[in-house]
């Protein structure tokens, strides 16, 4: 009995060349693949960039922001354009980086520079149109015998960029009815619903229920929506929801002769040219509005009695705490690196591992608990070390300046450990052995040796550590407060204010707020940095050139 077998012919083995095509035309697919990918992560985040431009566009111009919001639009298409080009790969990554900066430094610099030329601050933050508004508001009383107002209390539906925003819409006895909010008053609603004396419905709104009116009391009780364009004709005001009553201001405003009247007394405020309504006695009408005051706040700082004698001791404690500061750190930790780089000590790294344990933690965080410690009463440095005697670390001026110097010692030295180690072990040694051959002593070769390198290499960071401890804001906030206060000053400022402290606290501390002087000290901080930096920067060539 036979049997036929059959045998399978082995496959042909790609040639060399076709497996390169092969290759080739995975690496197309895998390109290909990646491309697409790549352009719908383009589309997605264009798209998303687009979206929030456009609508930051819109509610900026609908603010009035005319200048910021065609900054958007301009910034939004020209990042589009530089991504949807072929090419410009380096403009695609600088671009990212150049609106940050535009954003975070140049416009912060700009703005505040601006607002150093202005008499910005508490009473002084807005219009003289919403100043007048703000003035009417606060001064009002209920018109005897005010014909009863019904009412009903709506808000925006249906509308991309609607507010929350309360509005009146008031019946009128034709079987009309107005709508008004707090900055627009009383107009004619068109496609507007009356049932029984009271609105029931407007287009482009929705009527408050009565359990959503309960909901918002407070909101609903604190509108106040003007009668006219004229302020003088009142307000109405409403404390259920459903009958408002009219309210006019004490003071009568007349816009051609630019004066506030005060109906009761009969005195008048003038606009004088101050930012604000002011008598005859030179008493001002609050609140005021903002207006460029040229460079009124750069002479106060240095004319006015009560902010000069404080500038100036600030001023001159800047310097010293922060050259203090850097000496005293660079010396402790010039010394320790020397101590632990010193080939016969033993177990060098452990030790400096410890050094630089302070510089672990974070500065604030730090400073809060030498705050503690430092506590007149139950402070663990009175209560351990010194028997429990009230010294007033924080609470007596020297004291004080001592007990931030001492910290920022403890804060500080680390760092100059670090800095100096790594630039004593980039010297050879053999230029101290060959000074010392030569007859020099040890502390003769590390002055002339040693010590000019060193100071080469740590130079701009000693320059940069200077500018760090001119604005160390934190340590002096988180230990001191600034304090004790000056209360002589005409700032808010205390003993161991440094200048950065001092703008922090003229411009957000306290009931009076005044960010046009506060920028102006900013201007002057700068501009003594600045110079000292540069000064310093071209001492630093001169120790190269010696060199």
């Amino acid at each position: 009995m036979s049997s036929d077998t059959t045998t399978s012919e082995p496959k042909p083995q790609p040639t060399r060349k076709q497996t390169r095509r092969q290759r080739q035309a995975a690496r197309i697919i895998d390109a290909t693949s990646m491309g697409w990918k790549l352009i719908l992560f383009k589309i997605v985040a264009l798209g998303l960039l687009c979206a929030t431009a456009v609508y930051a566009a819109l509610v900026l111009f609908m603010n009035e922001r005319w200048l910021i919001g065609a900054l958007v639009v301009v910034g939004a298409a020209a990042l589009t354009w530089i991504y949807l080009q072929r090419g410009a790969l380096p403009a695609k990554y600088l671009a990212p980086g150049l609106v940050f900066l535009l954003i975070f430094q140049i416009f912060v610099v700009l703005y505040s520079g601006y607002v150093a030329f202005t008499n910005y601050g508490t009473g002084h933050n807005s219009t003289k149109e919403h100043a007048v508004h703000a003035i009417m508001l606060q001064t009002q009383d209920r018109v005897p015998d005010s014909p009863t107002y019904q009412i009903s209390v709506l808000e925006e539906s249906g509308e991309l960029l609607a507010s929350e925003d309360l509005y009146f819409a008031v019946s009128t006895a034709e079987g009309g009815a107005l709508i008004g909010a707090e900055e627009q008053p009383l107009e004619p609603a068109e496609g507007a619903v009356v049932e029984d004396g009271r609105v029931v419905g407007v287009e482009g709104y929705e009527v408050l229920p009565f359990a959503e009116l309960l909901n918002r009391q407070q909101e609903v009780t604190n509108l106040v929506v003007p009668i006219s364009d004229d302020p003088n004709d009142g307000y109405l005001r409403t404390q259920d929801g459903q009958r408002a009553y009219q309210y006019t201001s004490r003071y009568e405003y007349d816009e051609s002769a630019d004066t506030m009247t005060n109906t009761e007394t009969g005195e008048v405020y003038r606009d004088t040219g101050e930012g604000a309504f002011v008598n005859q006695a030179g008493e001002q009408l609050m609140p005021g509005w903002q207006i460029n005051v040229g460079m009124d706040n750069f002479v106060r700082a240095v004319t006015e009695e009560s902010i000069r004698g404080p500038l100036i001791y600030v001023t001159l404690w800047t310097f010293a705490f922060a050259f203090i500061s850097v000496a005293t750190t660079f010396i402790l930790g010039l010394f320790l690196a020397m101590a632990f780089n010193d080939q016969r000590m033993k177990s060098r790294k452990y030790y400096r591992l410890v050094m630089i344990l302070p510089y672990a933690f974070p500065g604030f965080l730090s400073a809060l608990v030498w705050s503690g410690m430092m506590n007149q009463e139950f402070g663990f440095i009175n209560n351990v070390f010194f028997g429990g005697a009230a010294i007033p670390w924080l609470t007596d001026p020297w004291l004080a300046k001592l007990s931030i110097l001492i910290v920022n010692l403890w804060l500080g030295f680390p760092y100059m450990f670090l800095v100096c180690t790594g630039a004593l072990q980039a010297i050879p040694e053999e230029l101290s052995e060959a000074a010392q051959v030569d007859g020099a002593k040890p502390f003769q070769a590390f002055r002339s040796i040693k010590l000019p390198l060193l100071l080469t290499a740590i130079a701009p960071l000693l320059i940069s550590s200077f500018a760090f401890n001119f604005n160390n804001f934190n340590l002096v906030y988180m230990l001191t407060g600034g304090g004790p206060r000056d209360v002589s000053a005409g700032v808010n400022v205390g003993s161991t204010d440094i200048l950065i402290s001092m703008v922090y606290k003229v411009a957000f501390v306290g009931s009076q707020a005044d960010y046009g002087l506060a920028s102006a000290f900013s201007i002057l901080i700068f501009i003594i940095v600045g110079t000292i930096s540069v000064i310093a920067f071209r001492k630093t060539k001169s120790f190269e050139e010696l060199n």
